[in-house]
């Protein structure tokens, strides 16, 4: 993985599709808990979510997307292993019947 080490922004990506019978207000309250964790991990530096809204059907089943912003691969680890981090992701991913994870940098177009 090529400049993994090196400093620069780093993308994680979680996909999830909640199990059919958690009602809507529980999902409500396990993403306001997600978005809680940019307060109190010092590497993350931003959180963002949305549900799909793509027309191409190309979603295989996943409904939610959660975006986090780190400042490097090394604050990605320090995030995953921060006691509030795993706290919440062991209650989080009982509630999930998909999940699907991907960490990447950002790089520029290179026309």
């Amino acid at each position: 993985m090529e400049g993994a080490k090196a400093g620069g922004v780093v993308k994680h990506i979680l996909l999830a599709k909640f199990k059919d019978e958690i009602p809507q207000y529980q999902i409500d309250q396990l993403i306001q808990g997600y978005a809680k964790l940019v307060h109190l991990i010092e590497p993350m530096k931003a959180f963002h979510w949305g549900k799909d809204v793509s027309i191409e059907n190309l979603h295989q089943g996943f409904t939610h997307v959660f975006e986090s912003t780190f400042e490097s691969v090394e604050g990605i680890a320090a995030y995953i292993s921060h006691p509030a981090h795993v706290e919440f992701a062991n209650i989080f991913l009982g509630f999930l019947e998909k999940v699907l994870v991907v960490d990447y940098k950002p790089m520029p177009v290179q026309l």
